[in-house]
């Protein structure tokens, strides 16, 4: 699997420097955040509503606590960062290469090769552990959101 392939147009290589700036901009507001102590929850501190799956079900979403662990991640406080979501650290330096590995393809004339079948196929085995996982958490972890005092924090109580 070629990573890197030559390529001089700089127009189909924009979309390797949008990457690179939206990582930019992910890491810049993860450290601007403060991750929650709780573990989840960091995204209301940007006025997001809280997860309607821990409001309908009392149960996290495959996604609750990714905010927060990239946050903490960013932070250097790796154990909360692992304790808010196992998968949010290795979700954070997968997304760090690849926005490197883009901007150095940029610089260099190379397109970051996403269409092949290799590619693919890490693409969909990721997606499918992090699912795995979440469904599995979904399903295990009663009474997520119920610790009163931030359960009344995230309703406005």
């Amino acid at each position: 699997m070629a990573l890197l392939e030559a390529n001089n147009d700089r127009k189909k290589l924009r979309g390797q420097l949008l990457w690179f700036l939206f990582w930019c901009a992910i890491t810049a507001v993860g450290a601007y955040l403060t991750p929650d102590k709780s573990g989840h929850g960091t995204h209301r501190e940007l006025g997001l509503p809280p997860c309607p799956s821990v409001l309908l079900f009392d149960r996290p979403c495959p996604g609750c606590g990714l905010t927060t662990s990239w946050t903490a991640f960013i932070h250097g406080q790796f154990g909360a960062a692992f304790h808010a979501h196992p998968l949010g650290p290795l979700l954070y330096l997968l997304f760090t290469a690849s926005a490197f590995i883009a901007l150095y393809g940029w610089f260099k004339r190379l397109r970051f090769s996403t269409d092949s079948h290799e590619f693919n196929r890490i693409m969909i085995v990721t997606v499918v552990i992090f699912l795995g996982f979440g469904v599995t958490r979904m399903a295990l972890t009663p009474h997520f959101g119920t610790d009163s005092e931030h359960w009344s924090a995230l309703i406005g109580k």
